[in-house]
């Protein structure tokens, strides 16, 4: 697998300050508690040599990549009033973001019982979720067919972010990443879902034609700018994420959508040395490095595997 390489040593004030930050952000007020290093030895629905552990430990790649995959959600007229509709995107988008963002990491960090109960409540919540669009389309939230699409736009957008601003993977790891995340894709009701990078494209050329420009995109983004998400001193890097994730949606989807990419070269260069230092960032809080301990790993094993790929 290669040498292990270092992890990032951080001053104390500045380690206890991103603990605390990454804590608040995954375990919003009022939400469940989530035990990564709980039943001791019990395996994730992923594998800690998976892509999927190494894609999903990067911040930087999830903010990007989950705002890229929100833009392509939205773009589907049922799935637009889905999401509006009935979640607190509008209302709350800091707390939505944070429960969005556990459900991920118990997904791919959690013991596999924890992750099967965790879906199997969502998958109770979407039975609810049902109406019309303004153009009187019916949905329903447990559609396979939009299942499907949610599933496809997250992984291409976690995937494409990493790739874009952390380590480019040989496409044999990238059609990894989609096939690994098949299993829990089963579980949340998207069996369909694609599970190779061409699987990616075919899909994407079969959802195009149901796919539509709208405002509430354009107010998505600007919410996405402007929420409290990051702390105070970090907004401007914020904005300059969500304007990543813009530039990293297919061209064909920005010229349908209306999008211009505004990412300047050098902020594209700064994204890229900031992915690159979080990959080396080992908080005793992160699920990744809980899930290390509940199966017995050091949590350096999370480093082992870019290491072995850069060799």
């Amino acid at each position: 697998m290669g040498a292990e390489t270092a992890a990032l040593a951080l001053p104390r004030p500045l380690r206890h300050w991103a603990e605390a930050s990454f804590q608040a952000f995954i375990k919003p007020p009022g939400g469940p508690a989530v035990d990564f290093t709980c039943p001791a030895g019990e395996a994730a629905l992923a594998g800690p040599d998976s892509v999927s552990w190494q894609v999903f430990r990067n911040p930087l790649a999830l903010f990007i990549g989950g705002v890229a995959a929100v833009i392509l959600e939205l773009a589907e007229p049922r799935v637009r009033a889905g999401v509006w509709n009935h979640t607190s995107f509008r209302t709350d988008p800091v707390r939505r973001l944070q429960r969005t963002g556990l459900a991920a990491m118990v997904t791919v960090y959690g013991a596999r019982s924890a992750a099967e109960a965790m879906i199997a409540g969502v998958r109770r919540a979407h039975q609810a979720v049902w109406g019309r669009t303004e153009a009187g389309l019916p949905y329903r939230a447990d559609d396979p067919v939009l299942l499907d699409w949610v599933q496809a736009t997250a992984c291409f957008g976690f995937l494409t972010a990493y790739c874009r601003f952390v380590h480019a993977l040989p496409m044999q790891e990238q059609d990894r990443f989609y096939a690994e995340a098949a299993p829990a894709a089963l579980l949340y009701g998207a069996g369909g879902a694609p599970t190779s990078g061409a699987g990616m494209e075919a899909h994407f050329v079969a959802m195009r034609p149901r796919l539509e420009p709208s405002p509430v995109i354009f107010e998505f983004l600007d919410i996405m700018q402007r929420a409290p998400i990051l702390p105070a001193g970090l907004r401007p890097a914020q904005r300059m994420m969500v304007r990543a994730a813009v530039a990293i949606t297919p061209d064909w989807a920005r010229d349908l959508l209306g999008l211009e990419c505004r990412l300047r070269p050098w902020e594209a260069g700064a994204l890229r040395s900031a992915g690159r230092l979080a990959e080396r960032l080992l908080l005793e809080s992160s699920p990744a490095v809980q899930a290390c301990h509940r199966l017995g790993l050091p949590p350096g094993t999370l480093l082992r595997r870019q290491a072995g790929m850069a060799a």
